[in-house]
């Protein structure tokens, strides 16, 4: 469980840092991949999507040091 302290009354800030540290953490992410059921070739498929993205982008980074 995630905690943050209230400092001086300052309730709008605590919020703040608790959403910045339940963001950081990863659950939401991970409670928006098992929202929903995915089939196996869905999965393969944004996998493969996903994979060409990154090497498109790692591609443009290296030839902008170059």
């Amino acid at each position: 469980m995630t905690q943050v302290p209230v400092k001086n009354g300052n309730l709008d800030s605590a919020i703040k840092r608790y959403k910045q540290k339940l963001a950081r953490s990863g659950v939401p992410s991970e409670a928006k991949k098992h929202d929903a059921y995915d089939k196996p070739g869905v999965r393969r498929r944004k996998a493969k999507k996903e994979a060409i993205k990154n090497a498109r982008k790692n591609e443009r980074r290296r030839k902008e040091r170059d």
